[in-house]
C-alpha cells in the first residue's frame, strides 16, 4: 500500500499544525515532517486542537529540510507542492497519483513555498479560488489536498 506523507514548511501556528496533525490522521497519512520553524510536539496546548491525533500520527522534525527531501526521494516519493505556479495543476488531478509513495509539501503563508521545495517538487498543485482571495488558510489547504488522495 502506498504511504503518504505531509512535510510542513515553517509552519509557526501552532493551531494550524495541530490541525494538520488532526486532518492527517483522518484522511490515513503514515506521517507528518516538520521543517526549521514549525510548532512541534510535545506541547500542552497540542490536545485542544488535535485532539491527541500527535500520538497517532507518526512524525519527525528536520532543521534541514534538504536532507528530509533527499530521504523521501531516495524512498522513491512523489514530491507534490501545494502552490500556485504558472505549471500548477488543479488539485483533484492529485487522485491519479494515490497508487504511489507521495509527500505533500505545505508551506508558512508568510513566505510561501520555497523556491528550492519547488525545484525538488515533481508537480505543484493548486485550490482553485472561485472569489478574490489567493490562498486558504495552510491547514483548511492540507485538509482538501489529504482529501484528495483518499480512496
Amino acid at each position: 500500500m502506498p504511504k503518504k506523507i505531509i512535510l510542513l514548511d515553517s509552519i509557526r501556528s501552532c493551531q494550524n499544525v495541530w490541525a494538520i496533525f488532526r486532518n492527517a490522521d483522518s484522511a490515513w497519512f503514515d506521517k507528518i515532517i516538520l521543517t526549521w520553524n514549525c510548532a512541534c510536539p510535545p506541547r500542552n496546548d497540542i490536545s485542544k486542537t488535535a485532539l491527541w491525533a500527535e500520538n497517532w500520527i507518526d512524525w519527525e522534525f528536520f532543521r534541514d529540510w534538504n536532507e528530509a527531501i533527499k530521504n523521501l526521494k531516495e524512498e522513491w516519493y512523489k514530491i507534490f507542492s501545494i502552490e500556485l505556479t504558472p505549471e500548477s495543476l488543479d488539485y483533484r488531478k492529485l487522485a491519479k497519483e494515490k497508487d504511489k509513495n507521495i509527500c505533500l509539501i505545505m508551506w508558512n503563508e508568510i513566505s510561501w513555498v520555497s523556491k528550492n521545495f519547488l525545484d525538488f517538487s515533481d508537480k505543484t498543485y493548486i485550490i482553485p479560488m472561485l472569489w478574490k482571495k489567493e490562498s486558504l488558510n495552510v491547514s483548511v489547504a492540507a485538509g482538501i489536498a489529504m482529501y484528495a488522495l483518499v480512496d
